[in-house]
């Protein structure tokens, strides 16, 4: 029997070779809004996604449908719950790009650490005499680790073992007071306080939402940094600006921001002290590859009956 899997946005041939190889038919959507969707779905088994909303309607649109995968981690584009109740199962990539997430916010780690922007901006503008503002070094320093997931252990050990900073992670329902030697708390006001450097790694859900506000951020030392490369929803930007403004927080380094996309008038982009990039920490071609495969694994695991490596629900 031919399976059809519906690929709402381009990906890497590799994952595309690894479908057809296995015997599926691939459909290109030619449009990721609703409306198309809810048409397009009618006549495939799987869904390959990447930023696309899957809603309950597409799903219920697909009578086929067996299973939904994610190119990458986060999956709140997707209706998990509806998929449940569905019955269509739910599969994700979190192998795929920890390590490429991991190096990226160790990058920013040490722009931020080492003025490497403002040392670069300053310069060009012929302010030589930027040299005289010291930055620091990571050595000695604590890192706060918000979710000790895949990504956030990994963070830590390059960290740790790289670059001899003490790591303490927030860890929700912590069963155990260390993870690969990360010392691990429930108690995310010590991980705050106690912190040189916060580096967020939670999904987004209905509890990490605005889960960094202003009380959070009040904890903070005011020579701490903030970097998020996780979701921007996780974080109150307002709240944000407010405390690099009147100067509670030492800068910051954001990857995501609220709504994917920000605003070019964003006032966070006129700060010297924020580095900010377009959510590009997993951006690199081995990510890519692995996060065009991985999903592709997980359907024709569903689809052959096996139990997933990766599932959600």
């Amino acid at each position: 029997m031919s399976y059809r899997v519906l690929i709402t946005e381009n990906i890497y041939e590799e994952g595309k070779d690894y479908l057809r190889s296995h015997g599926y038919e691939l459909k290109m959507a030619s449009d990721i809004s609703e409306n198309v969707l809810v048409e397009e779905v009618k006549d495939c088994d799987a869904i390959l996604v990447r930023m696309a909303n899957i809603t309950e309607k597409i799903m219920k649109s697909g009578t086929k449908l067996k299973v939904i995968s994610k190119f990458g981690v986060g999956v709140d584009n997707i209706d998990v719950e509806a998929a449940s109740s569905l019955g269509i199962r739910v599969t994700n990539s979190p192998e795929s790009n920890k390590n490429s997430v991991a190096e990226y916010t160790m990058g920013l780690i040490l722009a931020l650490a080492k003025k490497l922007l403002i040392y670069d901006r300053e310069l060009r503008d012929g302010n030589f005499q930027i040299r005289k503002s010291f930055g620091m070094d990571l050595e000695g320093k604590t890192l706060g680790i918000i979710g000790v997931g895949n990504i956030g252990k990994l963070v830590a050990l390059k960290a740790s073992k790289g670059f001899g900073m003490k790591v303490i992670g927030f860890k929700r329902n912590a069963t155990s007071r260390q993870i690969d030697n990360i010392e691990v708390t429930e108690d995310l006001d010590y991980v705050l306080k106690n912190s040189d450097f916060i580096s967020l790694h939670v999904p987004l859900t209905e509890k990490t939402k605005g889960m960094i506000g202003k009380k959070e951020l009040s904890l903070m030392k005011p020579e701490a940094f903030l970097i998020n490369t996780a979701r921007g929803e996780v974080v109150d930007e307002d709240a944000l600006l407010e405390a690099l403004l009147q100067n509670k927080i030492a800068g910051a380094a954001i990857d995501v921001f609220k709504g994917e996309e920000p605003s070019g008038g964003n006032p966070l982009f006129k700060l010297e002290n924020v580095i900010v990039t377009h959510h590009t920490a997993a951006h690199t071609e081995e990510a890519g590859i692995r996060m065009s495969v991985h999903p592709a694994i997980g359907i024709d695991e569903v689809l052959s009956g096996r139990k997933p490596s990766w599932p959600v629900n």
